[in-house]
């Protein structure tokens, strides 16, 4: 798999870099600084949008039966829910669950 982030070093420096701006700052809480949880919700979201195209798609396009197309889209589902967890995480994102 082919990662835009590679290993903690590189966490550390996104995270590093998100702080520094007040669009990101402002969601800090006491214990929990939002850059960490931002920095770490990007990162997972990239295995999880890898795990769909490289894994989850390539599924569905060779199932063959009913039961393997169904969990075909049972892991896609799965990811998904994996993906709104960190999109709903960081509060950043959180203008993206307000009602319009």
């Amino acid at each position: 798999m082919n990662k835009v982030f590679k290993g903690s070093q590189e966490i550390k420096a996104l995270a590093e870099k998100l702080q520094k701006y007040d669009c990101v700052s402002k969601f800090d809480s006491d214990k929990d600084p939002e850059a960490w949880r931002l920095a770490h919700s990007l990162i997972d979201l990239e295995e999880s949008f890898k795990e769909i195209l490289d894994n989850s798609l390539p599924a569905l396009r060779e199932a063959n039966s009913e039961e393997e197309l169904h969990n075909a889209l049972l892991d896609i589902g799965e990811e998904l829910r994996h993906i709104l967890y960190h999109i709903k995480d960081p509060k950043f994102f959180s203008y993206l669950f307000e009602d319009s």
